[in-house]
């Protein structure tokens, strides 16, 4: 039986592998996998974002060797960053709740 971590560890790696390798490198995703990624995994984040250009940005904060595509561990970037965002969001949200009460 996995541990909750194994759990979402797997199911991380699955995520990406399952928008990679579509077209090009099974490894990486190119510009379009990662905006089918974006909008099928994290659309409300997306949604969030008035910038047009905002898959552009990703993309080129993401692409730490400049090769036009993003490889796992690059993506992990981005999902690490969101997470540590959250978590100080929930936090701070939780400390007004008790502040309140």
């Amino acid at each position: 039986m996995c541990s909750q971590l194994q759990d979402a560890m797997e199911k991380l790696i699955g995520v990406f592998h399952s928008y990679s390798g579509k077209e090009g490198d099974k490894y990486k995703l190119n510009k379009a996998e990662l905006k089918n990624l974006l909008q099928g995994e994290l659309c409300e984040f997306l949604a969030a974002s008035k910038d047009p250009m905002v898959v552009d940005k990703i993309m080129s904060d993401l692409d730490e060797n400049k090769d036009g595509e993003v490889d796992f561990q690059e993506f992990v970037v981005l999902i690490a960053a969101l997470t540590v965002a959250c978590n100080e969001f929930f936090t701070e949200l939780n400390e007004q709740k008790i502040c309140k009460k």
